[in-house]
């Protein structure tokens, strides 16, 4: 008897452990799905620089900054459409100088402070007159006025018509909290403040910044717009996409939004998916002058060796396409696209009439489709006879590569622009004064052409010269575009509705709009 109640009460407790285990599985099962309808949870491969929307070029960090502030308008999700957010209609006056933004109403910032006219006078003076990073998407604008509460005027110095783009720009200017930008001002216009605190208007707050560590936007509940179905997005910066991978086939992420290999995006394990749209991410070449590229002979049998048409698919499966012209496809569809030569012969024949040609490629990033481009070039320039190397450029040097006195022949780059409209690709990588002319060369005769279509608005005809000069550039031997490849997020199957942007980086999802489907 002694020995049957002993098992007696074992088998009890076990039976006890056993049903306490299987209720607490149970409620695992049922908060799992519960936690996941409330909490998005991404990866950074880079941290944070700064979350000042005024003062810091982001691009991992952008759909963040752009879900706790607001501007006047936004491109609107997969187009490069123009519409309203903070301002629900404008005017602009037949002379293209003067803008007058009707803004929406019963917006408040996160901080309770009434969103009005002058808190947009307010942050955009800030932006434009306190030398701060980003002041140059506001560097036309002469006059600022608020004739009521809910109205603002903008005057231009002359004619601007990619005013509009700049304004709608992932970094273009956003509206900060007046009270905000005058309790943390300590004779630096906050900026020190606003590194890692926000008071914006957007569907999230900032409620968490541990930099290099973890980042956290809690959902706005009292936000004047649509609310956002996540309650919480919790970022972690992860900068290895092979634990980025990890982490979301065990189910600790939801989503690897950049750099997920190409190569492994036909077999992704079960339980994932991809979200992949249209973007302006161009792989093009920026030559420096006194190549060997100079010589028009070479130059055209490098360029029959390293047509992308031959090595595309090998680089990006199904997810990319060949550049039409200098400018992304997104941005503009030329009416004659630019066309790499076929004959293989003939260019060997250049080569071996020119005698030895050597390149040496530089690579803007360690990112894996830049080392995989240089390679496929690589064997197709040996097949000609031309030797090429590549190498990774130290973090930074493609921005000084002008002052570099042993620079690559090539550097290899996504030259993506910060807005849509084809002013912003021709004004900042190829005319003379370009912020990002990477070896400084000029084509005088191309830049009158982009000074000329800078001043249309008629997009057909603004086209066609946009067109015209941006082949002057590549039949000059200044760039060479490659190809536009998608915008590519791998994630949990399930995701909705990930707001992706052609304009924005790659990756960047829109917290506002993604949700769980069925």
């Amino acid at each position: 008897m002694q020995i049957y109640v002993y098992r007696t009460e074992r088998s009890y407790k076990r039976s006890f452990g056993l049903r306490m285990l299987g209720l607490a599985l149970g409620l695992l099962v049922w908060i799992a799905p519960v936690y996941s309808q409330e909490v998005l949870r991404i990866p950074y491969v880079a941290d944070i620089g700064t979350f000042d929307p005024d003062n810091g070029f982001e691009t991992g960090a952008i759909s963040a900054i752009n879900n706790v502030y607001e501007g006047l308008v936004e491109y609107e999700p997969g187009s490069t459409r123009i519409v309203g957010l903070l301002a629900r209609t404008w005017e602009i006056s037949d002379d293209g100088l003067t803008y007058t933004f009707h803004l929406a109403g019963g917006v408040k910032f996160h901080d309770g402070t009434p969103f009005n006219a002058a808190a947009v006078i307010n942050s955009f003076e800030r932006r434009r007159d306190r030398g701060l990073n980003l002041s140059y998407f506001l560097a036309n604008v002469k006059d600022m006025r608020a004739p009521d509460d809910s109205t603002v005027v903008l005057t231009l110095g002359h004619p601007q018509p990619s005013f509009l783009d700049a304004l709608a720009s992932p970094w273009g200017p956003k509206v900060i909290s007046p009270k905000a930008l005058a309790e943390h001002d300590n004779g630096n216009f906050a900026t020190t403040w606003l590194n890692e605190h926000a008071a914006g208007t957007g569907p999230f707050k900032l409620a968490e910044f541990k930099r290099g560590q973890r980042y956290v936007l809690e959902r706005n509940d009292d936000y004047w717009g649509d609310k956002p179905s996540f309650r919480q997005i919790q970022i972690s910066v992860v900068p290895d996409i092979s634990q980025q991978i990890l982490q979301l086939q065990a189910g600790a992420i939801d989503a690897v939004p950049i750099n997920y290999p190409f190569a492994q995006l036909t077999s992704l394990p079960e339980g994932l998916e991809i979200t992949a749209a249209p973007s302006m991410i161009p792989y093009d070449l920026f030559v420096k002058p006194n190549s060997p590229l100079d010589d028009a002979e070479v130059r055209m049998a490098v360029l029959t060796a390293i047509n992308p048409a031959l090595w595309v698919k090998d680089a990006f499966g199904e997810f990319a396409r060949l550049s039409r012209s200098v400018y992304p496809n997104v941005m503009l569809d030329p009416v004659n696209p630019i066309r790499f030569p076929t004959d293989f012969e003939a260019a060997k024949a250049a080569i071996t009439k020119h005698g030895a040609v050597n390149l040496v490629i530089g690579l803007h990033s360690a990112a894996p489709s830049y080392g995989r481009i240089a390679d496929l070039m690589i064997a197709q320039l040996a097949l000609i006879d031309v030797k090429a190397t590549a190498y990774v450029l130290p973090s930074g040097a493609a921005y000084t590569l002008k002052d570099d006195p042993n620079p690559p022949d090539l550097l290899l780059t996504i030259a993506g622009p910060d807005a849509a409209h084809p002013e912003s690709q021709a004004k900042v990588f190829f005319t003379k004064d370009a912020s990002l002319n990477f070896f400084g060369r000029v084509l005088p005769q191309a830049d009158a052409i982009v000074d000329q279509a800078g001043q249309l608005t008629d997009v057909k005809e603004r086209d066609a010269l946009y067109e015209r000069a941006g082949q002057m550039y590549f039949d000059a031997g200044i760039i060479i575009p490659l190809v536009d490849v998608n915008d590519v997020v791998v994630h949990a199957k399930g995701l909705k509705d990930l707001g992706l942007r052609p304009v924005n980086p790659p990756g960047n999802i829109d917290f506002a709009t993604v949700r769980w489907g069925r």
